[in-house]
């Protein structure tokens, strides 16, 4: 069963330092979906607090004039939040008062990027899987401990509550509402007409960057070192161990402490980290590219890849080889 009736109406709710991207996403979605040749699927509404003004300068200085206001969100079949310049603004208590009672009718709230932030702070993600841009997911969990922040995916579909990652990850999660209201046909053809796919391999943990472990300000660095130089070879937590000359607890509880994981999660991230960079920088085939990065065999780093990248090597190479 679809979700909306034949004409549905989409608020974006621009709050003062909207980035401009994630504004215009939704409207730029929604706004090429046709049932048919003039018959659009949405009416998009760019809404602000009192109708007022919306500035923002961090990603291209603009001011936004609407003439909606809060009214557009208590109309809306769906809500959706971009993300702001600075996430720890929390929004004022008009505009959380006015989602959450948008939320108890029934309409849908979407939240791209740091809108999460917004969304959380109404209390509506207590409890509720969410994600949003990987750089500012550790601040949205300590900010909102209920909220269980997955940094890996591209977006999550709670039902009636949906969250995106960062930038980009805005197209898909609209183009995954159409696709949900009006099917993949709909979809793929506002899709085709944006040139994206309509549905991107893998999830946004293949954009994260780790620290580099060579960092001289950790106190494990030589051991760190060493296991980047052995990555090859198979190590078990005893190796490790030894090498620091440590005990087994003592190497974990420092691990820890110092890498915020295990020592053997850190080496499979190592691991992860070099198959990525191989992949991305030279032509060796899988089961070449398993060995030197100590997965021994394609099938183990197919397996540990897509659990960890959100997609498959071979995947992964044709979207970042040669960039």
């Amino acid at each position: 069963m679809r979700y909306i009736p034949a004409m549905h109406t989409v608020a974006v709710l621009a709050l003062d330092g909207v980035v401009p991207f994630d504004m215009a996403t939704p409207c730029q979605v929604f706004g090429a979906a046709y049932e048919g040749p003039g018959a659009p699927l949405y009416e998009t509404r760019v809404c602000a607090p009192g109708g007022a003004v919306v500035s923002s300068s961090l990603f291209g200085k603009m001011r936004v004039e609407t003439p909606w206001d809060l009214d557009a969100v208590a109309a809306a079949d769906t809500v959706v939040l971009p993300g702001v310049e600075d996430p720890r603004v929390r929004p004022p208590a008009e505009v959380l008062e006015a989602l959450r009672a948008a939320a108890d009718r029934g309409a849908r709230i979407a939240s791209i990027c740091v809108g999460a932030f917004a969304l959380a702070a109404t209390g509506l993600l207590d409890g509720r899987r969410a994600t949003t841009h990987w750089m500012y997911a550790r601040l949205l969990a300590e900010r909102y401990p209920r909220v269980e922040v997955d940094p890996s995916v591209l977006f999550v579909d709670g039902g009636a509550l949906l969250t995106s990652a960062g930038v980009a990850a805005g197209v898909d999660l609209c183009l995954h509402l159409v696709r949900r209201d009006h099917g993949s046909a709909v979809a793929g053809q506002v899709a085709r007409f944006m040139v994206t796919p309509l549905q991107r391999d893998g999830g946004q943990a293949q954009f994260i960057r780790h620290p580099d472990p060579r960092d001289e300000g950790v106190a494990l660095q030589p051991v760190l070192a060493w296991l980047e130089e052995n990555l090859h070879r198979p190590l078990t937590l005893e190796d490790i161990a030894r090498r620091a000359a440590l005990s087994v607890r003592t190497l974990t509880r420092r691990f820890r402490e110092q890498t915020g994981t295990s020592p053997l999660q850190w080496l499979l991230n190592a691991r992860i980290h070099r198959a990525q960079h191989l992949l991305e920088s030279t032509d060796l085939p899988v089961e070449r590219i398993a060995a030197e990065s100590g997965f021994g065999a394609a099938v183990t780093l197919r397996a540990h890849f897509a659990r960890r990248v959100g997609t498959s090597p071979q995947a992964y190479r044709r979207a970042f080889r040669g960039r």
